[in-house]
């Protein structure tokens, strides 16, 4: 296995746009189990919101995301691609969005979606990961 970068614990990231909240959860998940278990957390801390869009990548390459009953690759599709830009794995990222009113269109979902993910992983602690033995 190589070494991999991935980040430590939980960060959050909000982020307003007309109107509409979007508020970013990333955090280490090294098993699709986990993943499930930050994105069940989120929903149940978010009772109240439209959508909680998702996406997670994990080292064994095994990527899965969710646009949440929003158009078709306006805001999962974008959160999967901005844990890429990163460089990390073994990350799920959930952006819950408190709807606003105002219609964003698509290219304002991806947008907001993208600014989302990508401030919560920017907040996040960085660490690399690698493998090691214990020759004791």
């Amino acid at each position: 296995m190589a070494d991999y970068k991935t980040i430590r614990g939980t960060s959050t990231f909000e982020y307003e746009e007309k109107r509409s909240r979007f508020i970013a959860t990333a955090a280490f998940a090294d098993t699709e189990e986990k993943a499930l278990t930050v994105l069940n957390a989120v929903r149940a801390a978010n009772r109240t919101a439209r959508h909680n869009v998702y996406a997670y990548v994990l080292q064994n390459g095994r990527t899965r995301y969710s646009d949440d009953g929003e158009p078709a690759k306006t805001a999962g599709t974008p959160v999967l691609e901005t844990i890429g830009h990163a460089g990390v794995a073994d990350v799920i990222v959930v952006v819950t969005r408190y709807f606003g009113g105002i219609l964003l269109g698509t290219g304002g979902l991806v947008r907001a979606y993208t600014a989302a993910a990508s401030g919560a992983l920017q907040n996040a602690e960085l660490v690399s990961m690698r493998l090691v033995v214990d020759c004791r």
